[in-house]
This record gives structure tokens, sequence and C-alpha cells, in this order.
């Protein structure tokens, strides 16, 4: 089964709370924010994809990745996230995202990682959630650790694998 149809499945209410909420990418508006006005740190460009990678991902396969926008509360494009389908050893959901520089710091990216946790167990509580960070990202290392997500002995490539 596709990751797109078990997301189909979860509960608009996983989607949203008072402080972030996920919504599918499905105008040009969105596609423009998430590949031009959506921007990273200069640190945060050597860690992370950008989202164009993840959107040209989702355009070659289509059901193994779900492409979205993160807004605050007040309904505000603050960042992008992709869900996926693991490509590493093991069947397993994934996400990758990053909140936009001029949001950071405001909670988003815990909330919004609370939320990915949240809607991805709602579509199948019984796969694991794995995750792939560079070694010496510390942020990402210490929030999937405070989130209950293990270090694995595996690797990506040459990047820590991390699972719930």
């Amino acid at each position: 089964m596709s990751i797109r149809t078990d997301l189909d499945r979860v509960a608009s209410a996983s989607w949203s709370d008072d402080h972030v909420c996920i919504k599918p990418m499905e105008t040009q508006d969105d596609l423009i924010y998430a590949i031009f006005a959506c921007q990273l740190t200069e640190e945060q460009t050597e860690l992370v994809n950008p989202a164009g990678f993840s959107i040209g991902r989702a355009y070659l396969f289509r059901e193994d990745n779900l492409p979205c926008i993160i807004y605050n509360g007040q309904k505000e494009p603050i960042g992008f996230i992709n869900f996926d389908k693991w490509l590493g050893k093991g069947d397993a959901y994934s996400w990758s995202y990053f909140i936009d520089k001029n949001q950071q710091g405001k909670g988003y990216g815990r909330s919004a990682a609370q939320m990915a946790v949240r809607i991805l167990k709602s579509a199948n509580p019984e796969k694991p959630i794995k995750l792939s960070t560079e070694k010496n990202n510390e942020k990402a290392k210490r929030l999937y650790t405070s989130l209950g997500f293990r270090l694995l002995s595996e690797l990506d490539g040459d990047d820590l694998v991390f699972e719930l």
C-alpha cells in the first residue's frame, strides 16, 4: 500500500492543532512558497535537502511521497515537510522537513515533528518511522531523541538513522 493511501485514511483533526497545521501541497502558490520563499539558514543548507529535491522525487514517485506545507496558528506558511516511504532497509515511514529561517526558535519545528509522528502513527501504528540526519546535525539528533526515537546502528549513506 502507498503512503498516500495510508495518509488519506488519517482523520483531518490529526493534521492540525492550535500551533501548527500541515496541509498537502495543492497550488502553484504552495510550490512557489516551498521552493523559493521558505528559506534555510546558511548552515542548514548543508544539512538538509532543498524542498525542490523532495518535490521532484514526489513527482517521479508520487505514491511514495506527499509534499506538504506547514502553517502556524495564524494560517501563515512557515515550513515544508515531505512524508515519504523509507528507502533504506526495512519497511517504514519517514519525513524530511524544515522551518523557514525567519520562523525558527518559536517551537514550530518541534510541533511539526510531533504532528508528523501523530499523523504517521494514525496511518499505521505498527509501521516504524525512520529519520536520517547528518552526523553533525546536533539539533536534529536532540529533537529526535526527545521525541522517543532511538539511534540505530544502520546508516543511510553516511547519515545517522533514528527509529520510532
